[in-house]
């Protein structure tokens, strides 16, 4: 029986408002003599927190833990505990403390509404382990016998000895007479890993969740939900049956809450479109629009995996014969929209496709870019000869969520050492080290788009990629190589964020670089398309963006800006998504004379501005993600509208599509643009 539960707030409980609604709802209707103490452990300070409960932003807790450990108070006798703040006192000299941190070059001191008697807080951005070692060595130094705490790649605190988030909570469920095994804590980032490293304690790692605290809670009782922020609270408190159901908000309750994490100018933008409940007729035509995705991508069953596109609707001449393989990417994608469908054939096709490629991955470890049907012979490069670096990466993301939806671990077991060959080629094309993959001229998906060097898409896609291989190790019970692939994510995460998303604000000893020109821009709304040693791509990636946010680089103040950006320009518009805004246009600097080859690339065309269905249903789980559903739903119908145009009949759920008349123009029955419809389908429940 869990009698407390102690969670985090910011990232795990607030983040996506629809899910904070759920988990109140959800509390609310749990029976009290079943339902634990509720306990919010936070770095939050606590006049903030009961702002925010005074607000009804969050449900009334029986207890708060705030300033990241060093303060305990009871809600229901409104009152701190002393007893736990005398024991603070023990060697605490807070003037002492930030005197020695204020040494350090590259620290700033934290706003006054975020330090505390017992907490002093700095910003400290992308700090090296190194780094922190000697913060610590100079606080003891001085007779300091303190904790820091580092988080978010950002945060420094420095707190008394026996102040963090585990110890007090620890103190607290001694003084409750409960049992470490009676507790279940939540938390997303590092400075919630105390929490989880007590002995017995149960925890839930949300599905946003942070590397670092992946990192340190390898081969610990954790559940590791799908869910993000309070889906993922729900789904883990329901795995330790803590709560029996999930409830849905009943949305004229004033009493339930608004998700604080929203940014004013977002909820303008949302309540301007005045989004409208889902209809009985639209429910219906979604409905049928599932049904068609399914009928779709059952035409690209084959023996090998799935095709491309349907092989017996589409003619393939010349160079679109290789339209006819078992793709990389592609069927990487397709296996990973379509786990959620319960169908013995699609189930064999996932892993018959996985299989091929792993079959054919090289000597040293280069994962095909298809692998035809016809002759079962592998391609490894595309157009022009140019290597694809982008299949080998969605072929590790798809196997981790192929193996995590099934439980095939004897399939892991068996390509575990072809898994290894693969990630150790694609760790050599980071030929400096610096955490970030070099990418030939068009050697990913925009495979005649002038895209090279460190491009974000397939920046995005690694740092995914060294998650899923950490966490596919875990599997396996190699806690020690999951560590090393999740603590380099960390790093490859401060790395993309620090290079694509320009800042006026950065360190005065920080190393120029070229690249470091693109502060020109100012302070930009979105990841830059694409960096270099000498120059930058200040186009937004849409595509790049939204796979940014839904693999967790982009938290959620940044994904609203992003979001706001791309929705104020249109990119949705006729129908979601063009990949790129705004399109390269010839006579620009950045056109090239190949961008008229097969007149693919042409202004509005395929990667330079096309409407991509697959992408746009990426799209929809990003606004979804963000917690509006009402809006996504609303993006999922102009969505089924483009699938269902169609060149020669309806439905056709084509490859792309016009950026500006949104008339489609790709081959018919597309493989991802069916899983991903599918995939958005099941993630908004309308079916």
């Amino acid at each position: 029986m869990v009698k407390l539960f102690s969670t985090d707030i910011d990232g795990t409980l607030i983040g996506k408002p629809d899910a904070l609604e759920r988990f109140n709802a959800s509390w609310k209707a749990c029976p009290e003599d079943h339902r634990p103490l509720l306990c919010y452990n936070t770095g939050r300070l606590l006049d903030d927190m009961l702002d925010l409960i005074e607000r009804k932003d969050l449900m009334a807790p029986d207890y708060l833990i705030c300033g990241v450990g060093t303060l305990i108070y009871d809600y229901r006798k409104k009152e701190k505990v002393k007893d736990f703040t005398e024991i603070l006192e023990e060697g605490w000299d807070r003037e002492k403390a930030a005197e020695v941190v204020a040494k350090f070059s590259g620290v700033s001191i934290q706003p006054k509404h975020f330090q505390g008697p017992y907490k002093s807080s700095w910003f400290l951005r992308d700090a090296t382990e190194e780094q922190l070692r000697e913060v610590d060595a100079a606080l003891d130094l001085a007779g300091l016998d303190v904790n820091i705490i580092y988080s978010s790649n950002r945060d420094l605190d420095v707190v008394p000895k026996y102040a963090n988030k585990g110890n007090a909570l620890t103190w607290l469920i001694k003084r409750l007479k409960i049992f470490p095994k009676e507790v279940v804590v939540a938390g997303d980032t590092g400075n919630d890993s105390a929490m989880f490293l007590k002995k017995e304690i149960r925890g839930i790692v949300v599905g946003n969740a942070q590397p670092e605290l992946h990192e340190r809670t390898v081969g610990r009782d954790v559940y590791r939900a799908d869910g993000v922020c309070a889906d993922g609270v729900l789904e883990g408190l329901m795995h330790f049956g803590a709560i029996d159901c999930v409830q849905e908000p009943i949305h004229d309750n004033l009493d339930l809450p608004r998700d604080p994490s929203m940014h004013r100018d977002t909820l303008r933008l949302i309540s301007e479109e005045q989004v409208s409940d889902i209809s009985d007729r639209d429910l219906e035509y979604l409905r049928l629009a599932y049904k068609k995705a399914v009928e779709g991508l059952r035409k690209n069953i084959t023996p090998m995996g799935f095709s491309a596109c349907s092989l017996d609707d589409n003619v393939t001449e010349g160079t679109d014969e290789n339209y006819r393989s078992v793709w990389g990417r592609d069927g990487s994608i397709t296996v990973i929209g379509s786990l959620k469908l319960d169908d013995e054939d699609i189930r064999q096709c996932q892993r018959a496709t996985l299989q091929t490629l792993l079959d054919h991955i090289s000597l040293t470890g280069q994962v095909p870019s298809n692998v035809s049907i016809d002759t079962e012979v592998p391609d490894y490069s595309g157009v022009g000869g140019i290597c694809s670096i982008d299949s080998g990466i969605w072929l590790i993301i798809a196997i981790f969520e192929y193996v995590r939806a099934t439980g095939d671990l004897d399939f892991l077991r068996k390509n575990v050492e072809g898994l290894q060959r693969s990630m150790d080629w694609l760790s050599a094309q980071d030929s400096n080290n610096d955490g970030l993959i070099e990418v030939p001229e068009a050697g990913d998906w925009t495979d005649l788009f002038g895209r090279s060097y460190n491009p974000l898409y397939d920046e995005v896609l690694w740092y995914r990629a060294n998650i899923c291989y950490g966490r596919l190790m875990e599997m396996l019970g190699k806690w020690e190589m999951a560590g090393d692939y999740l603590r380099w994510a960390s790093h490859i995460k401060r790395t993309v964020l620090r290079k694509f998303w320009p800042t006026t604000n950065v360190s005065k000893q920080s190393e120029y670089t070229f690249a470091d020109q693109q502060m020109t821009m100012g302070d930009t709304q979105y990841l830059l398309a694409q960096t270099t040693p000498f120059s930058f791509d200040w186009r937004c990636d849409v595509y790049g963006n939204v796979l940014a946010f839904l693999f967790d680089i982009l938290g959620t103040d940044q994904a609203q800006k992003a979001f706001r950006f791309m929705w104020g320009v249109g990119v949705n518009d006729p129908f979601p998504v063009r990949n790129l805004y705004p399109v390269v246009q010839a006579g620009d600097p950045d056109w090239k004379s190949y961008y008229t080859v097969n007149l693919l690339n042409l202004p509005n065309h395929y990667h330079n501005g096309g409407i991509w269905p697959f992408v746009g249903a990426m799209w929809v789980q990003f606004i979804h993600k963000l917690g509006f559903r009402d809006l996504a739903v609303a993006e999922l119908l102009k969505l089924a509208k483009v699938n269902e145009s169609g060149i020669s009949d309806s439905w056709e759920f084509n490859e792309w599509t016009h950026g500006e008349t949104g008339r489609p123009m790709g081959k018919m029955y597309q493989a991802w643009s069916c899983s991903e419809f599918i995939k958005a389908c099941h993630q908004l429940k309308v079916v």
